[in-house]
């Protein structure tokens, strides 16, 4: 997988980014960011190649390796798929350093004709990422010389699938609600954990995917906003030492949506209850409206050229977004992402044995983080406002 600096710097633009999120639902890939701002980096001259470096974490002469790095072992992964894409006009000249840098076969032509040109992008994006996303987040006009996009797609199913049903929230913004529920039990009381944050209590419960691709969804106090349960959820993804597992959690209500329990039990044998929701989520994020978060500010200046890099040519940044889709399931988990930047000119009975039981219960807004789980990094990250509601109709993942 990728290294430990490459990991913490991507987690890290996941921290920062998810500080600044609204309440509400959205998802968001800073791995599908993350590598274009390197490509970037790489080709940047001056303020603006200062601020691309700042923004990654890394020294901008090691953007270019570590990016393509990235996005060949994400690639090799099982379960996420990868793509990159570079189109320029025929008007543009590319430097050749930068554009062999990229992986062979992915720089196209735009042609000028608009409908034409959105056509192939947008046809692009869906066939990348399997139809989950139909388009392009950026819509080329006329100044447009060249756009980069990355396309990243994530599936995992889950090693034990949980049980559909309804569910009831007691309290909170989903009460009086009949929401589709998923339910489950386990022997393995460490997938649930409580970890003490400057955020408050997090209860963190963590489903397994196939693939070494697992999702960890993440409860905070009721006050405790998006924008400081994600970021302190990445934190305790590198200081598991503030994790106090299942086992370890003392009776009563250790966590936010956690009871711990000592219960009869037909053989000892201790139970994790868990309860939660499936969703879906989509979000569209304009990374211009927050230029210093992705070191856009100087590279979107088109009053003059910043990427002597990329081409002799002046460039600036002239549109930036993401667009993507998440899914969580009684089977699996499924997300798309497709990143691009355009770029302009300038119940038990009675026995004798007791067992420890813990009930988690996520029924109000939560976060997510989709995960690589040797190396933890960040792929997708998520907060949850409007579960699926429940109908009498099975449904499918």
């Amino acid at each position: 997988m990728a290294s430990h600096d490459t990991v913490r710097a991507v987690n890290g633009l996941t921290a920062r980014w998810a500080a600044a999120l609204p309440e509400d639902g959205t998802v968001l890939a800073p791995a599908g960011v993350w590598p274009l701002l390197g490509l970037l980096a790489d080709g940047a001259a001056g303020p603006a190649r200062r601020e691309l470096s700042d923004a990654l974490g890394i020294p901008a002469q090691d953007a270019a390796p570590t990016a393509q790095n990235l996005l060949s072992v994400l690639g090799a992964t099982r379960g996420l798929s990868t793509a990159l894409g570079l189109w320029t006009r025929d008007t543009l000249p590319v430097e050749p350093a930068w554009r062999d840098r990229l992986p062979t076969g992915v720089h196209g032509r735009l042609t000028g004709d608009l409908a034409d040109d959105r056509s192939r992008l947008d046809s692009w994006a869906a066939e990348r990422t399997q139809g989950q996303i139909d388009g392009m987040p950026i819509a080329v006009n006329g100044e447009t010389l060249l756009v980069l996009a990355s396309a990243l797609t994530l599936r995992t199913d889950w090693i034990r699938p949980f049980t559909q049903g309804g569910m009831e929230a007691e309290t909170g913004p989903w009460y009086g609600r009949t929401l589709a529920g998923l339910h489950r039990t386990t022997s393995l009381l460490n997938r649930v954990g409580v970890a003490d944050t400057t955020a408050g209590p997090l209860t963190e419960l963590q489903v397994v995917g196939t693939h070494g691709v697992d999702v960890h969804l993440y409860l905070g106090t009721r006050e405790a906003t998006p924008g400081q349960v994600l970021p302190s959820a990445v934190g305790v993804l590198h200081n598991r030492r503030a994790v106090v597992p299942g086992d370890r959690l003392p009776l009563g209500t250790p966590g936010p949506g956690l009871s711990v329990t000592h219960v009869p039990s037909v053989d000892g044998e201790p139970a994790l209850h868990v309860s939660t929701v499936p969703f879906t989520v989509e979000a569209r994020h304009d990374l211009l409206d927050r230029p210093d978060l992705f070191g856009l500010r100087t590279a979107a200046d088109a009053s003059q050229g910043h990427f002597p890099g990329i081409s002799a040519a002046p460039l600036a940044v002239q549109a930036a977004a993401q667009v993507m889709t998440a899914t969580f399931g009684a089977r699996g988990f499924r997300s798309a992402a497709v990143t691009a930047f355009d770029m302009e000119a300038g119940g038990i009975p009675r026995h004798p044995y007791r067992a420890r039981e813990i009930s988690v219960c996520f029924d109000r807004p939560f976060g997510f983080l989709a995960l690589h789980r040797t190396s933890r990094l960040v792929l997708n990250a998520g907060w949850v406002t409007a579960p699926d509601p429940f109908e009498e109709t099975s449904w499918d993942d």
